[in-house]
């Protein structure tokens, strides 16, 4: 899809595996959550989809995010009964921690205003906008959800 000028000015766009992007899960911005050391969002996200802590522990360890959703995707290791309904609450909650962690990578999420995030993923139409752009953009949306409440911990500032 081709935006105008106009258009282009108010989205902002990435991938969620774009590791070079400090907002994508796949950046290599490490941050410690629930007492371990995460070296990506993408690496924490994947590993709480599993009960078995040496399993978590080896994605953990895996030496790059796409690892990291490689293992995640495992059949041979069964996933929490409340993942489906928890997701997006663990991507939500290390991209936070990561925009905490990281002063940088929260000051370019809250210098992006107010304008809508897209995560141009041609696949995914959960996660991403999918390649009709009409899918659920849920990482835009969380990501937006995380800029508001930066921009409100600001505003609480003295």
């Amino acid at each position: 899809m081709f935006f105008d000028k106009k258009e282009e000015a108010k989205l902002l766009t990435l991938t969620r595996d774009d590791a070079n992007h400090p907002l994508a899960s796949y950046s290599k911005l490490a941050f410690e959550l629930d007492g371990f050391e995460w070296p990506s969002v993408e690496h924490y996200y994947q590993a709480m989809k599993f009960d078995d802590a040496e399993y978590r522990e080896q994605i953990r360890n895996a030496p790059h995010p796409a690892e990291a959703a490689k293992l995640g995707k495992s059949k041979k290791h069964s996933r929490r009964k409340d993942w489906k309904k928890n997701s997006v609450t663990y991507m939500t909650r290390a991209t936070y921690i990561k925009c905490r962690s990281h002063t940088d990578v929260a000051q370019l999420l809250l210098d992006s205003g107010e304008i809508e995030i897209k995560n141009l993923s041609q696949y995914d139409y959960f996660w991403g906008s999918g390649r009709d752009m009409r899918g659920d953009n849920t990482f835009g949306k969380m990501l937006m959800g995380v800029r508001k409440k930066l921009r409100e911990e600001q505003n609480q500032l003295p």
